[in-house]
């Protein structure tokens, strides 16, 4: 997972730092507590059962290497260890807004190949949730009693841990199919008009840094909103899938289209980058970003969307998880080169594309 940090990120840190500064003088009653992560409260759940009283259910389905992962509904149906993890998966959807008759989310993997020795001289393992709190002072594994053992997030624990976690990858796909729905309904999806051809915008290569993220994050699962006006004065949203961003520090070249100008009134459009974390949920995002990007209005010169699509975000996401990861401001039909990101986290090298008609 990314761990780049938006100015909105950063400003609340400064926000609660003058906070801290005060909290003497402030009622401790008055301090909210984050509300908890529907998705991290159930695999943390799972991963105690899986470590504890279904131990002896899950040995087939942990895997001996950390090159993939295990779907835990592999489990028996009949099993108790089946129905829990089919309970868990109806809740982890409904949490993340997909249907729930979507895929099964719910994996398990072990943490690191440096484990794999260790495991293999029979060292018993310890079973996590993965967190999307990437500032968290300790990750929470499970013995096989079912006993707390906090692990540091900045070091790989010498002891094999297997994760259960959101195949990120599955939900990505079935959360852009739910955003386009949703906001198809609201008439805001983006309708392609490609009988004459029309512009795009190619990614030839894209570039995220790395922001030292923690062990117990897998790879990346990046997907893209492209904003513009379209032909009737609203504002028009496109969702892309960008499977191929796995890892931080690496420059990929893709070759992609991310930008389709067929759907917009001007030759302009924004673009903002966004992670699955795990506890993304796709309906809440696609209603607020519904919500927000109704009321801009076309006054015939184009509005930069960034930061209504930011501002559309629910504040729970800048919490603790950098669900953002960056933006580029008016990409034009012209627009070609090397481009940084707003955010200081991207680098993407872009250049006009012509779609040819069928």
């Amino acid at each position: 997972m990314l761990s780049s940090r938006p100015i909105r990120l950063a400003f609340s840190s400064l926000t609660a730092a003058v906070v801290a500064v005060g909290v003497l003088a402030a009622p401790a009653a008055q301090a909210k507590p984050v509300p908890a992560d529907p998705v991290g409260v159930v695999t943390d759940r799972l991963a105690r059962q899986l470590a504890g009283e279904f131990a002896a259910d899950a040995r087939n389905l942990f895997p001996a290497t950390a090159d993939r992962a295990v779907n835990l509904a592999r489990a028996p149906e009949t099993s108790p260890l089946g129905r829990a993890v089919r309970a868990a998966n109806r809740t982890v959807l409904a949490a993340k807004g997909l249907p729930q008759n979507g895929a099964s989310l719910l994996t398990v993997r072990l943490a690191d190949p440096g484990m794999v020795p260790a495991l293999r001289r029979g060292v018993a393992p310890l079973v996590a949730s993965s967190p999307s709190d990437d500032t968290g002072v300790s990750v929470t594994a499970y013995d096989r009693a079912a006993n707390r053992v906090l692990l540091s997030p900045d070091r790989v624990p010498d002891r094999p841990v297997y994760l259960v976690e959101v195949d990120t990858g599955a939900a990505v796909t079935m959360g852009m199919a739910v955003m386009r729905t949703t906001l198809s309904e609201r008439g805001q999806a983006t309708q392609p008009r490609a009988a004459a051809g029309y512009w795009a915008t190619q990614v030839t290569s894209i570039r995220l840094d790395d922001d030292m993220e923690p062990w117990h994050k897998g790879k990346a699962e990046i997907f893209a909103i492209a904003a513009g006006f379209g032909q009737d004065g609203k504002v028009k949203v496109d969702t892309v899938e960008m499977p191929y961003l796995d890892h931080d520090g690496t420059t990929y070249y893709p070759g992609q289209l991310l930008v389709h100008f067929s759907s917009y009134k001007y030759n302009l459009a924004d673009l903002v980058l966004m992670e699955e974390d795990g506890g993304t949920n796709y309906r809440e995002l696609a209603l607020a970003l519904s919500q927000a990007l109704l009321t801009i209005v076309d006054g015939g010169v184009y509005i930069p969307l960034v930061s209504a699509i930011l501002n559309a975000i629910p504040d729970s996401w800048w919490v603790d998880d950098p669900d953002y990861v960056d933006s580029w401001y008016t990409l034009s039909t012209a627009t070609s080169g090397t481009l940084r990101g707003a955010a200081a986290n991207g680098t993407i090298s872009v250049r006009p594309y012509w779609v040819q008609p069928l």
